[in-house]
């Protein structure tokens, strides 16, 4: 069931948007050469809790971890540890933060010092993948038309869409309904409404779509090896279109 949120639940997910991209902000500053996953994931837990809020995913299905921080080949659902970024990496932080109830959940993909001319594109494809889907989100068109832009435009320029994990609907639970592939035809799903809140997120593979998990039971790579990328907004569907929730 698709939950439609009232304004004033939606001002709430503003300001735990607001605080999913400050945090976004602030970790950008300390990632480098040289930092651990665990160090950055200690600055957004206390940058969150400073902002009166908690971190959404912290000991969500037995998950460790303040934000997930996934390198290189890593696709999505890495847990900090000791892993040391270097010059050339690529690192995924997806962030989650609750606040009075309702979760802010937004996820960027960051070059680590200076990185290969192959990764910048795949970057770029990436986030500009996410916006040609949100450009499809409107009162009254159906909620594929956001998968079909975001699988139509990453194919055209070379790379595959994953089609394991999905977004999905966001509220007082972290997961809601509807779930939101990213690939598939136009024109299927339900009609999107005002008051709809949804999280979008493409991932993107540099190779084959295929990922795996590994033995953690939480990481999640791609099965060739080569690197992927992963963006995420959420965003209210309004009268004219779709608010980004997600900015600072």
């Amino acid at each position: 069931m698709i939950i439609s949120k009232t304004p004033r639940e939606i001002e709430i997910m503003r300001e735990a948007g607001k605080i999913v991209a400050l945090t976004h902000q602030e970790l950008q500053k300390h990632i480098k050469p040289g930092v651990t996953t665990k160090e950055l994931d200690a600055i957004a837990e206390k940058f969150i809790r400073s902002h009166d809020a908690i971190p959404s995913f912290k000991g969500y299905n037995g998950f460790t971890g303040s934000i997930c921080a996934s390198v290189n080949e890593e696709l999505v659902h890495g847990i900090p540890g000791k892993k040391v970024l270097k010059d050339g990496d690529i690192i995924s932080i997806d962030i989650g933060a609750k606040y009075n109830g309702y979760h802010g959940d937004s996820a960027w993909t960051y070059g680590v010092g200076e990185i290969s001319d192959e990764n910048k594109h795949l970057l770029e494809v990436t986030e500009q993948s996410l916006y040609k889907g949100l450009a499809e989100a409107k009162p009254g068109e159906r909620l594929t038309n956001i998968s079909h832009a975001i699988q139509s435009y990453v194919e055209a320029e070379g790379f595959s869409v994953v089609r394991e994990y999905v977004g999905h609907g966001v509220g007082q639970d972290l997961h809601e309904d509807p779930q939101i592939p990213h690939f598939g035809p136009p024109g299927k799903g339900p009609r999107l409404k005002p008051g709809m809140v949804l999280a979008v997120e493409p991932m993107v593979n540099a190779g084959s779509r295929y990922v795996r998990t590994l033995a953690d039971n939480w990481t999640v790579v791609t099965q060739d090896g080569k690197n992927c990328a992963h963006f995420e907004h959420t965003i209210a569907i309004v009268e004219d279109g779709f608010e980004i929730l997600t900015k600072a």
